[in-house]
Protein backbone atom coordinates (compact mmCIF):
# COMPACT_ATOMS: atom_id res chain seq x y z
CA UNK A 1 0.00 0.00 0.00
CA UNK A 2 1.60 3.58 -1.09
CA UNK A 3 1.76 5.70 2.24
CA UNK A 4 3.06 8.42 0.66
CA UNK A 5 3.02 9.60 -3.39
CA UNK A 6 4.51 12.65 -5.07
CA UNK A 7 3.34 13.68 -8.81
CA UNK A 8 5.02 16.34 -10.44
CA UNK A 9 6.54 18.06 -7.54
CA UNK A 10 8.34 21.36 -7.76
CA UNK A 11 9.35 23.69 -5.12
CA UNK A 12 10.14 27.64 -5.55
CA UNK A 13 11.78 30.29 -3.20
CA UNK A 14 12.49 33.84 -4.30
CA UNK A 15 10.84 35.29 -7.21
CA UNK A 16 11.75 36.72 -10.88
CA UNK A 17 15.81 36.55 -11.35
CA UNK A 18 16.13 35.27 -7.94
CA UNK A 19 14.03 32.38 -7.86
CA UNK A 20 15.83 29.09 -7.48
CA UNK A 21 13.95 25.86 -7.93
CA UNK A 22 15.01 23.79 -4.91
CA UNK A 23 12.51 20.69 -6.08
CA UNK A 24 11.95 20.24 -9.90
CA UNK A 25 9.79 17.69 -10.78
CA UNK A 26 9.85 14.40 -8.68
CA UNK A 27 7.79 11.88 -8.27
CA UNK A 28 8.04 9.17 -5.82
CA UNK A 29 6.04 6.76 -4.02
CA UNK A 30 6.98 5.30 -0.55
CA UNK A 31 5.04 2.28 0.60
CA UNK A 32 4.25 1.29 3.67
CA UNK A 33 6.52 0.16 6.24
CA UNK A 34 9.07 1.34 3.75
CA UNK A 35 12.93 2.36 5.05
CA UNK A 36 14.07 5.10 2.54
CA UNK A 37 17.21 7.33 2.67
CA UNK A 38 17.71 9.88 0.73
CA UNK A 39 21.55 11.27 -0.26
CA UNK A 40 22.68 14.47 -2.15
CA UNK A 41 25.21 16.83 -1.66
CA UNK A 42 24.24 20.33 0.38
CA UNK A 43 21.74 21.98 -1.93
CA UNK A 44 20.56 19.55 -3.48
CA UNK A 45 17.09 19.78 -2.68
CA UNK A 46 17.04 16.56 -0.10
CA UNK A 47 16.00 18.59 3.04
CA UNK A 48 13.33 20.78 1.13
CA UNK A 49 11.81 17.33 -0.35
CA UNK A 50 11.78 16.11 3.47
CA UNK A 51 9.72 19.43 4.31
CA UNK A 52 7.49 18.90 1.67
CA UNK A 53 7.05 15.31 2.77
CA UNK A 54 5.99 16.45 6.32
CA UNK A 55 3.74 19.04 5.65
CA UNK A 56 6.34 21.51 6.65
CA UNK A 57 6.26 23.30 3.28
CA UNK A 58 3.94 23.47 0.58
CA UNK A 59 4.96 22.80 -3.08
CA UNK A 60 4.56 25.30 -5.96
CA UNK A 61 3.80 22.50 -8.11
CA UNK A 62 2.65 18.95 -8.56
CA UNK A 63 0.65 16.82 -5.83
CA UNK A 64 1.54 14.81 -2.31
CA UNK A 65 -0.73 12.49 -0.92
CA UNK A 66 -0.40 10.65 2.26
CA UNK A 67 -2.82 7.43 2.51
CA UNK A 68 -4.32 8.71 -0.46
CA UNK A 69 -5.37 12.05 0.77
CA UNK A 70 -4.12 15.37 -1.35
CA UNK A 71 -2.46 17.01 1.16
CA UNK A 72 -3.45 20.00 -0.17
CA UNK A 73 -7.00 19.73 0.59
CA UNK A 74 -6.89 18.99 4.00
CA UNK A 75 -8.07 21.52 6.51
CA UNK A 76 -5.46 23.25 8.86
CA UNK A 77 -6.85 21.32 11.70
CA UNK A 78 -6.01 18.32 9.61
CA UNK A 79 -2.85 19.41 8.71
CA UNK A 80 -1.89 19.84 12.19
CA UNK A 81 -3.20 16.64 13.45
CA UNK A 82 -1.11 15.02 10.55
CA UNK A 83 2.21 16.78 11.45
CA UNK A 84 1.73 15.97 15.30
CA UNK A 85 0.14 12.39 15.55
CA UNK A 86 0.94 10.59 12.31
CA UNK A 87 4.45 11.82 11.27
CA UNK A 88 7.77 12.37 13.75
CA UNK A 89 10.18 14.58 13.02
CA UNK A 90 14.07 14.24 13.68
CA UNK A 91 15.01 17.88 12.65
CA UNK A 92 19.03 18.42 12.10
CA UNK A 93 19.17 21.86 14.26
CA UNK A 94 17.09 20.03 16.87
CA UNK A 95 14.54 22.20 17.51
CA UNK A 96 14.57 21.62 21.29
CA UNK A 97 12.73 24.80 23.64
CA UNK A 98 15.51 26.17 25.40
CA UNK A 99 14.29 26.64 29.09
CA UNK A 100 12.58 23.78 29.22
CA UNK A 101 13.66 20.17 30.93
CA UNK A 102 14.33 17.17 28.18
CA UNK A 103 11.53 15.22 29.52
CA UNK A 104 9.36 18.03 29.00
CA UNK A 105 10.58 18.50 25.36
CA UNK A 106 9.97 14.81 25.13
CA UNK A 107 6.68 15.48 25.83
CA UNK A 108 5.86 18.56 24.15
CA UNK A 109 3.66 16.85 21.70
CA UNK A 110 1.64 15.26 23.99
CA UNK A 111 0.18 18.26 24.89
CA UNK A 112 -1.44 18.67 21.66
CA UNK A 113 -2.47 15.14 21.29
CA UNK A 114 -6.39 14.75 21.87
CA UNK A 115 -5.61 11.03 22.63
CA UNK A 116 -3.82 11.42 26.09
CA UNK A 117 -2.20 8.15 27.34
CA UNK A 118 -1.68 7.33 31.33
CA UNK A 119 1.78 5.76 30.25
CA UNK A 120 3.58 8.98 28.45
CA UNK A 121 5.93 9.96 31.07
CA UNK A 122 6.57 6.23 31.67
CA UNK A 123 7.38 5.75 28.11
CA UNK A 124 9.41 9.02 28.40
CA UNK A 125 11.80 7.73 30.60
CA UNK A 126 12.19 4.33 28.66
CA UNK A 127 13.25 5.93 25.66
CA UNK A 128 15.73 7.80 27.31
CA UNK A 129 16.89 4.58 29.15
CA UNK A 130 16.89 2.91 25.84
CA UNK A 131 19.23 6.28 24.08
CA UNK A 132 21.36 6.39 26.87
CA UNK A 133 20.02 9.72 28.42
CA UNK A 134 18.95 8.07 31.94
CA UNK A 135 19.33 10.77 34.36
CA UNK A 136 19.34 13.69 32.29
CA UNK A 137 15.34 14.36 32.55
CA UNK A 138 15.59 17.88 34.10
CA UNK A 139 18.95 18.85 32.33
CA UNK A 140 17.89 21.65 29.90
CA UNK A 141 19.28 21.55 26.10
CA UNK A 142 22.29 23.66 26.94
CA UNK A 143 23.50 22.08 28.89
CA UNK A 144 23.86 18.80 26.85
CA UNK A 145 26.41 17.93 24.17
CA UNK A 146 25.05 18.05 20.54
CA UNK A 147 25.37 14.06 20.07
CA UNK A 148 23.07 14.40 23.73
CA UNK A 149 20.75 16.91 22.17
CA UNK A 150 20.18 15.07 18.80
CA UNK A 151 19.13 12.10 20.66
CA UNK A 152 16.32 14.17 22.57
CA UNK A 153 14.86 15.29 19.32
CA UNK A 154 14.85 11.75 18.58
CA UNK A 155 12.95 10.72 21.90
CA UNK A 156 10.57 13.65 21.16
CA UNK A 157 9.98 12.12 17.52
CA UNK A 158 9.14 8.99 18.67
CA UNK A 159 6.85 9.73 21.70
CA UNK A 160 3.60 9.93 19.92
CA UNK A 161 4.30 6.39 18.42
CA UNK A 162 3.95 7.98 15.03
CA UNK A 163 3.47 5.86 11.33
CA UNK A 164 5.71 7.92 9.63
CA UNK A 165 8.76 8.62 10.86
CA UNK A 166 11.10 11.91 9.16
CA UNK A 167 14.68 12.62 9.52
CA UNK A 168 16.80 14.59 8.39
CA UNK A 169 20.53 14.29 9.31
CA UNK A 170 19.47 11.92 12.38
CA UNK A 171 23.20 11.11 13.47
CA UNK A 172 25.17 14.06 11.89
CA UNK A 173 25.94 14.96 15.50
CA UNK A 174 26.98 11.95 17.50
CA UNK A 175 29.90 9.32 17.37
CA UNK A 176 29.59 6.16 15.40
CA UNK A 177 28.89 3.98 17.96
CA UNK A 178 25.60 6.20 18.96
CA UNK A 179 24.63 6.51 15.01
CA UNK A 180 24.66 2.80 14.98
CA UNK A 181 22.42 2.63 18.07
CA UNK A 182 19.94 5.46 16.59
CA UNK A 183 19.80 3.46 13.30
CA UNK A 184 19.09 0.09 14.81
CA UNK A 185 16.76 2.13 16.81
CA UNK A 186 14.81 3.12 13.81
CA UNK A 187 15.45 -0.07 12.15
CA UNK A 188 13.62 -1.84 15.02
CA UNK A 189 10.66 0.70 13.95
CA UNK A 190 10.60 -0.06 10.88
CA UNK A 191 10.12 -3.66 11.30
CA UNK A 192 7.46 -3.04 13.26
CA UNK A 193 5.51 -1.33 10.59
CA UNK A 194 6.59 2.58 10.87
CA UNK A 195 7.51 3.99 7.64
CA UNK A 196 10.94 5.80 8.04
CA UNK A 197 12.74 8.54 5.35
CA UNK A 198 15.99 9.60 6.32
CA UNK A 199 17.84 12.48 4.96
CA UNK A 200 21.50 11.56 5.40
CA UNK A 201 25.14 12.41 3.96
CA UNK A 202 26.28 9.04 5.73
CA UNK A 203 27.35 5.90 3.31
CA UNK A 204 26.56 3.71 6.76
CA UNK A 205 23.15 4.96 7.31
CA UNK A 206 22.09 5.21 4.00
CA UNK A 207 23.00 0.77 4.57
CA UNK A 208 19.88 0.75 6.78
CA UNK A 209 17.59 2.03 3.87
CA UNK A 210 15.20 -0.68 1.70
CA UNK A 211 15.37 1.81 -0.72
CA UNK A 212 18.05 4.51 -1.74
CA UNK A 213 17.74 7.71 -4.01
CA UNK A 214 20.33 10.02 -5.17
CA UNK A 215 19.13 13.92 -5.67
CA UNK A 216 21.24 16.87 -7.78
CA UNK A 217 20.12 19.52 -8.25
CA UNK A 218 16.42 19.10 -6.71
CA UNK A 219 15.92 15.99 -8.94
CA UNK A 220 16.14 12.50 -8.37
CA UNK A 221 19.09 11.25 -10.26
CA UNK A 222 19.40 7.35 -9.26
CA UNK A 223 17.86 5.04 -7.05
CA UNK A 224 19.06 1.70 -5.14
CA UNK A 225 16.81 -0.89 -4.09
CA UNK A 226 13.71 -1.67 -3.97
CA UNK A 227 11.74 -4.33 -6.11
Amino acid sequence: MSKIRLENVSKDYGTGDSEVRAVDSVSLEIQEGDFLAIMGPSGSGKTTLLNLIGCLDKSSEGSIFIDDAEVSSLSDDDLAYLRNERIGFIFQTFNLIPRMSVLKNILLPTRFSPHKKPSEIEKAHTILRELGLEGKEEREPNELSGGERQRVALARALINDPDIILADEPTGNVDSSMEKQIMEILSDLNKKGQTIVVVTHSGAVSTYGKRVIHMLDGKIVKEEGGA
